[in-house]
């Protein structure tokens, strides 16, 4: 996800999109233990998209 797209979002939206990508990492990580996983750098792009939503939060939370 574009930070263009997650810096558009409210706060309350991307909570739900970070509930969602921790839901989806929690799978990845069970596949990749299980050797399902089919696409590896999915993680770590998973990962990075849950920094900036954080980042972003915490960003609208000094804004206002």
């Amino acid at each position: 996800m574009k930070v263009k797209e997650l810096k558009e979002m409210t706060v309350e939206e991307l909570g739900q999109q970070f509930e969602e990508i921790k839901k989806e990492q929690f799978n990845l990580r069970l596949q990749q233990v299980s050797g399902q996983l089919e696409n590896p750098a999915r993680i770590k792009e998973l990962r990075r998209t849950v920094a900036r939503i954080k980042t972003i939060q915490k960003q609208k939370k000094v804004e206002g």
